[in-house]
């Protein structure tokens, strides 16, 4: 029987290889030959499952999104039946920053695909479509909220959405170590009390 080849974890395991470049090494250093010696195989093994930097880039990319949306499932499932829509928030956005190791290189991941997508067309468009998706779940959330009562009529949900997902802006503080992850924590259980605060009162 010829030997079964697990092709999706192999590609994988490419990815892994290249966020660890880009955490210990940084994009500059993000070539298919160095990501190629950090996974352990040939250049020309790696260049069977991509064939330019650009398709490497964008499944490491991909699996990175997926890698964050695994943790917020398994965090949604400890709040959990029906959790509070405050609690779905503040898992979303603590996820997306480099809090822990996995969200770390995700994190730095996604900074080094925003510099690539500046630069390529193609990247631009898959990072933008992805940036788009993801802002329009945390919109629903935020819709949600305030059909059900937990925010405010008066508060427009596209803007408090942007206002959420600028709370991600924390990511480069904390990697150069301006402020703690602590300050970043604070700072947004002080946002989410305000948001879901009625007359003054945390929800």
């Amino acid at each position: 029987m010829p030997k079964q080849v697990d092709h999706r974890g192999r590609r994988e395991a490419i990815a892994r290889a290249l966020w660890r470049v880009v955490e210990q090494r940084g994009v500059a250093h993000l070539t298919m030959r160095v990501v190629a010696q950090e996974a352990g195989i040939s250049l020309g093994q790696l260049q069977h499952y991509f064939s330019t930097r650009a398709a490497m880039l964008s499944f490491a990319m991909d699996f990175a999104s997926e890698q964050t949306s695994l943790r917020v499932d398994q965090g949604l499932k400890e709040l959990g039946d029906r959790p509070h829509p405050r609690d779905v928030l503040r898992l979303t956005l603590v996820e997306m920053l480099p809090l822990h190791a996995d969200a770390r290189a995700t994190s730095r991941m996604s900074a080094a695909y925003v510099l690539e997508a500046l630069h390529d067309e193609a990247v631009h468009e898959q990072a933008r479509r992805g940036l788009v998706q993801g802002r329009a779940l945390v919109e629903q959330l935020v819709r949600r909220a305030v059909a059900d009562g937990h925010i405010g009529s008066d508060r427009d949900p596209a803007i408090e959405t942007n206002l959420l997902l600028a709370l991600t802006g924390f990511t480069p503080l904390i990697e150069l170590e301006v402020i703690g992850p602590q300050d970043a924590l604070i700072a947004i259980d002080l946002h989410l009390d305000r948001l879901f605060s009625g007359n003054g009162q945390s929800a």
